[in-house]
């Protein structure tokens, strides 16, 4: 059965975008897997007044099941009513690889896709995501594709090694496919281990510091393709607070670095309007449900480890619309 978005409550992604270029910052784009990650997504911008885009993998869509995730969405936009009666989201398709999945996820209710065929030549590449935009474009859903590749692992997207975006080839692209928004790489990396501490230098606290992003590659982007929405990827900050929980109660993770926040409040003031945030939020959950059932070895009920995991992703997010995408209290000036 066929639904449009709108039957659900969401929004597309033009509004959004539009607003964030002319504002400088960044509308986060939160991944999630299960209700608690919804329950915090939906509370966080809530009172943080912050537009914000659902984010699925085609994975996490597998795993929650097509039809359910339809009402989860809907679920989550008639809790955003009771919380902040005026603020939109939009269910965004996130690393999608086929023409295939776009259109069922378009027919399913999702009221933005991205296609994702940096992988194939740069012809195909034009090719499939025409064919993804024309689609999309019929049913008022807003399109996202990619030219470069990130390294990293995430979900079912695998590379090893980056391929920066070459500007010289965003202007063609753009024109002859039609599409939205555009994400590229400039040395972000999918996972928690974004770099190798080879790649990395020390602080004077011996803090491991990562390559900064190449910010000359997106600001000739910007000059070439100037005002068009800019997405970046694999953008968590992979937080030493979280990573630390995690090995304290049991868990191994070793050289998990990320982008330094302060790279991605920079980007943010730029023609990048869409951050995606996906390592970060499962750190935390996963950090906090350890902490929870170390501390308390009988404990079985769900409800007791997962709750105080819900309620520091909503403080984790709280605090990343507020101080390094800068979209909190933007939401009033888009949808108000």
């Amino acid at each position: 059965m066929t639904v449009s978005y709108k039957e659900l409550g969401l929004v597309n992604t033009k509004e959004m975008f539009k607003h964030a270029i002319e504002g400088k910052f960044a509308v986060p784009a939160y991944n999630f897997n299960n209700m608690e990650q919804l329950q915090a997504i939906v509370t966080a911008c809530a009172e943080s007044d912050s537009p914000f885009i659902l984010q699925v993998s085609n994975g996490a869509r597998n795993y929650a099941n097509s039809t359910l995730l339809r009402y989860m969405a809907q679920g989550g936009a008639e809790m955003l009513k009771t919380m902040n009666p005026h603020l939109k989201f939009a269910l965004h398709l996130d690393h999608g690889d086929s023409f295939e999945l776009c259109k069922a996820c378009i027919d399913a209710g999702f009221s933005s896709v991205m296609i994702d065929a940096s992988h194939h030549s740069f012809e195909e590449n034009i090719e499939t995501t025409k064919k993804v935009v024309e689609y999309a474009h019929a049913h008022d859903v807003t399109v996202e594709a990619e030219l470069g590749v990130l390294a990293g692992i995430e979900d079912e997207v695998v590379a090893e090694e980056s391929t920066y975006t070459r500007p010289e080839e965003v202007k063609e692209f753009v024109e002859r496919t039609g599409v939205d928004s555009l994400a590229i790489s400039i040395g972000t990396s999918h996972g928690a281990n974004k770099f190798k501490p080879a790649d990395c230098t020390k602080n004077s606290e011996g803090v491991l510091i990562p390559p900064p992003l190449k910010f000359d590659i997106l600001e000739e982007i910007e000059k070439i393709i100037p005002g068009f929405p800019i997405v970046l990827h694999g953008a968590s900050s992979v937080l030493p607070v979280y990573v630390d929980m995690i090995n304290k109660f049991g868990g191994k993770m070793s050289d998990a670095i990320g982008i330094p926040e302060e790279q991605l409040r920079k980007a943010a003031s730029s023609a990048v309007c869409k951050i995606n945030i996906d390592s970060d939020g499962r750190l935390a959950m996963t950090g906090n449900v350890r902490k929870a059932l170390a501390e308390n070895p009988g404990e079985f009920d769900p409800r007791k480890y997962l709750a105080p995991a819900r309620e520091a992703l909503t403080s984790m997010m709280i605090e990343k619309n507020k101080n390094v995408l800068g979209s909190a209290g933007q939401g009033k000036k888009i949808f108000g």
